[in-house]
């Protein structure tokens, strides 16, 4: 049994120890702000403890502003992310202590669905209005998703795009590409899309990527992200669309293990499929899926979790695979559109119209670039055209 009163002694310790080092810090910057003046509030009998801890609490807000101007970005995050982990290490203990978190219980339930939460609760751009999520699910509801999805992939359709360009087999374009493919996921999480790395190496960004893969999906290293990948490649929605749309009624998809919110999540996903079963075949998922297990590509590697050259060979695969089922980056991002309700159904998430047009935003950005002038990296990458494999005389 974990020793509460042990964890508590340990961690003090080691806050002694960080304080003392950030102690010698300051001291070091001491000649450059010595403007800033701090009250000797302890002698202030007048003063309450409350107001005390109040000014103390301003008075190192204010060091660690000037400090900020005075070392780097990294160093201060390294500071950050220190005092940041030191509290970590004491909520994780007291949590395994006393039961699962609640983020295990949502990885259990969901499981890979929780994926795309990277673009749906980890951005700061998709705030959901308070009215959306007053909304119930009912067929009206569904049917003006329905309307709201093809009227969004009508205005991507329109959007301009380079004509698919032919790729050598060992061209370096195909490296871009792969990239590219995580480009609606990376954009709407501001990463970097000019290489294989999402964003710096710094202490603090790393630990929010760390974070975010653990808890929205569940991967928790090497061996679960690589299992993910090749599900996302060689099933995902697109068995999922499939078995949704050759079933004949929504109860051959159920079992007795079901509840009621899961029996109606599935007969809103087979509703879905049954609309669009004779206008979109399952191969019309690749881009949901593709995109998806891109985006955990770099993100592995990123982490560590696997080199570059695996990265680089599992892109390339990927693209391979979207390529025999798509033809253009307009089609690709319907796909993700198409893929993401389905997904909000699923999961019975009111957001599904704001998610869409967050979506849509993104790829428009990807396309056309922030001015609609230049073009985006998309537009700069054209779409691989299909090879072709021969003649038939």
């Amino acid at each position: 049994m974990l020793d509460i009163n042990e964890i508590r002694k340990r961690a003090q310790q080691a806050s002694e120890k960080a304080t003392d080092a950030m102690k010698k810090t300051f001291e070091k910057s001491e000649e450059l702000i010595d403007k800033l003046e701090v009250a000797d509030l302890e002698q202030e009998e007048s003063i309450s403890a409350a107001k005390v801890e109040e000014q103390l609490n301003a008075n190192t807000d204010r060091q660690v502003e000037i400090l900020g101007q005075i070392f780097g970005t990294g160093d201060m995050a390294q500071m950050a992310v220190n005092e940041e982990l030191l509290q970590k290490m004491v909520n994780d203990k007291v949590a395994q202590a006393t039961a699962s978190t609640a983020e295990e219980v949502m990885g259990q339930l969901f499981g890979e669905d929780m994926g795309v939460l990277s673009a749906a609760l980890e951005t700061l751009e998709m705030e959901d209005t308070d009215e959306e999520y007053d909304l119930e699910f009912n067929l009206e509801l569904e049917q003006n998703l329905y309307v709201t999805l093809e009227e969004t992939m009508a205005r991507l359709e329109a959007l301009p795009e380079p004509e698919p360009l032919p790729y050598k087999k060992n061209d370096d374009k195909w490296e871009r590409f792969g990239i590219l493919l995580s480009g609606i996921v990376s954009n709407l999480n501001s990463h970097d899309l000019s290489g294989m790395d999402v964003e710096e190496h710094i202490p603090v960004m790393e630990q929010k990527i760390v974070s975010l893969v653990r808890r929205s999906w569940g991967i928790d290293g090497r061996s679960d992200l690589l299992d993910m990948i090749r599900y996302l490649a060689q099933e995902g929605y697109i068995l999922r669309y499939q078995l949704y749309s050759e079933a004949s009624s929504p109860e051959e998809l159920m079992d007795e293990t079901m509840d009621e919110d899961d029996r109606e999540s599935t007969s809103r996903a087979w509703r879905f499929a049954q609309q669009y079963k004779s206008q979109y075949s399952p191969g019309f998922m690749a881009g949901w899926d593709i995109g998806r297990a891109a985006m955990l590509t770099r993100w592995g590697c990123y982490l560590g979790w696997i080199t570059e050259s695996e990265a680089r060979g599992i892109l390339w695969d990927l693209s391979q695979k979207v390529v025999e089922e798509l033809h253009s980056w307009r089609e690709f991002a319907q796909s993700y559109l198409f893929g993401g309700l389905m997904w909000k159904l699923l999961c019975g998430d009111n957001s599904a119209a704001s998610y869409l047009g967050y979506i849509a935003d993104a790829a428009t950005d990807l396309l056309t670039g922030k001015d609609e002038q230049d073009g985006g990296q998309w537009h700069d990458c054209p779409w691989p055209a299909q090879r072709k494999i021969g003649f038939t005389l």
